[in-house]
């Protein structure tokens, strides 16, 4: 009687050891998202992948104002992708408001923006020549894009100018969530004409999903854009009214 008891208790020891590897494995095998947040105290590019360890690959940890450029510096936007952007400005005793239909493949950024007076503003760009028309016309007016980037098409700020800042003009910087999206989020200081910008970051697409822009504290600019489909566009996104086709292959 007392080796069975033994027997029982020696199979049940055995079970409870087979329960814990297989959850040690299961952990071990769990994939998360591609991005690694750099830890707190950490320089530009000291960022530890932890994909070549073959250890979890989102690993969320503190993001300062010391260590939010290595952040930044990890994030990739989609090649291709489309969204719709809400811009309101505002200035003393009103604001205005518009949208924008952004599409990207490749190299290409095309914008389809309403406008106050009901029209429709398209513009295609490479970032070197952007061609724009408007409405259904047939007309297309193109020039080189010369300083005015895909992101001033989209009348977003770029985000990536964050890198370029002295640490001492980061005011702010840590990882929150907004509306469910997991983004890095940076605030600079005043600058001396009084501005004071905004990021949220997703830390899943690379894409910049809200911003505000604020004049002596108060906001003049916001922009908002939390979802995004990243299938690839269709091809008629890229053809110009004459036909044609401009979209990388």
């Amino acid at each position: 009687m007392e080796k069975r008891k033994l027997n029982r208790i020696t199979a049940g020891f055995i079970v409870l050891v087979v329960m814990v590897l297989i959850l040690m494995f299961s952990n071990s095998l769990r994939r998360s998202s591609h991005i690694t947040l750099p830890e707190e105290g950490s320089s530009p590019g000291q960022a530890e992948d932890t994909n070549a360890s073959g250890g979890d690959a989102l690993t969320v940890i503190a993001v300062t104002p010391e260590t939010v450029q290595t952040a930044i510096e990890t994030l990739t936007r989609p090649r291709q992708y489309s969204r719709v952007i809400r811009v309101e400005q505002l200035w003393d005793g009103g604001s205005g408001s518009f949208e924008t239909t952004v599409t990207v493949s490749g190299r290409w950024t095309r914008t389809d923006r309403s406008l106050s007076d009901g029209q429709v503003r398209h513009t295609i760009t490479d970032g070197e020549i952007t061609y724009i028309w408007y409405g259904s016309e047939s007309s297309v007016y193109s020039a080189p894009a010369g300083d005015i980037t895909p992101d001033d098409e989209q009348a977003i700020p770029t985000y990536e100018s964050i890198l370029d800042l002295p640490v001492e003009d980061i005011a702010a910087a840590d990882y929150r969530s907004v509306s469910d999206v997991n983004c890095i989020y940076v605030e600079t200081v005043q600058d001396p004409e009084g501005y004071t910008q905004r990021y949220w970051v997703s830390v899943e697409t690379g894409l910049l999903v809200a911003s505000e822009r604020l004049l002596e504290g108060e906001t003049i600019y916001r922009m908002a854009s939390l979802t995004a489909d990243l299938s690839t566009p269709s091809t008629d996104r890229f053809i110009l009214p004459d036909g044609t086709v401009l979209r990388d292959t």
